[in-house]
């Protein structure tokens, strides 16, 4: 029985070559990042681990890590330029290779800081062909997120109720899901739950969310 393609399927992401893996992909992985953690920030330590560490230098995998944390797309054709371009930007960033029998081939651990809002955000993520990326993990809490659909993220104490009062304010605002993953320290420690959602919520959900006693910090992801 054959499966629909889509034409993106067929011919691959617009974009700045020379590799959808290692160079569109490494540019939205760098992007996903960003908008997970909020803003631009001061400095990233990034590890590579397999292709990306073994290779990457010559796909151009740092230079399109590094244009995906400054917001580029994928067809930007400052891509090249981008280390020049943070540096410019304030974004002091470094590398280093790891190594890991679990990790996808083509994976990155992005360590990102904003120093004077002592703010600090750990995301791991891979690309995996064709210029789609998934982020496994943010901080110590594995998660699932494509960035195909906007994302609302929210850290949290497992208590018993969160997920319906959650969900019941979502219904509420007409906030349709399309996937979701939870995931916690330990019993009624703190959890981290992250929704893949149809539409780009309206930023007020942010406030309606933080009105549940034990949620503590919500962020809207737009879509990459």
């Amino acid at each position: 029985m054959s499966t629909a393609r889509s034409i993106f399927d067929i011919i691959g992401p617009v974009m700045v070559g020379p590799s959808s893996s290692h160079t569109a992909g490494a540019v939205r992985l760098g992007a996903l990042a960003r908008a997970i953690f909020g803003e631009q920030p001061r400095s990233a330590r990034i590890g590579l681990y397999g292709s990306f560490a073994d290779t990457g230098e010559g796909h151009g995998t740092q230079v399109a890590l590094i244009a995906g944390l400054l917001g580029l797309k994928v067809d930007d054709p400052r891509i090249p330029d981008s280390f020049e371009l943070a540096q410019s930007a304030g974004l002091d960033f470094s590398f280093e290779e790891l190594s890991s029998d679990d990790a996808h081939p083509n994976t990155a651990r992005f360590v990102l800081e904003c120093p004077e809002k002592d703010k600090l955000f750990t995301i791991t993520g891979s690309s995996i062909g064709g210029g789609s990326v998934i982020v496994t993990r943010i901080g110590s809490f594995p998660v699932e997120a494509t960035g195909d659909l906007p994302l609302i993220v929210a850290r949290h104490t497992d208590e018993p109720g969160i997920i319906s009062a959650v969900t019941a304010i979502f219904a509420a605002e007409n906030i349709n899901i399309a996937s979701m993953k939870m995931s916690r320290e330990r019993r009624g420690a703190e959890a981290l739950m992250i929704f893949e959602c149809d539409t780009l919520p309206e930023i007020s959900i942010i406030e309606k969310l933080k009105t549940i006693p034990q949620v503590h910090k919500v962020r809207v992801v737009p879509a990459v």
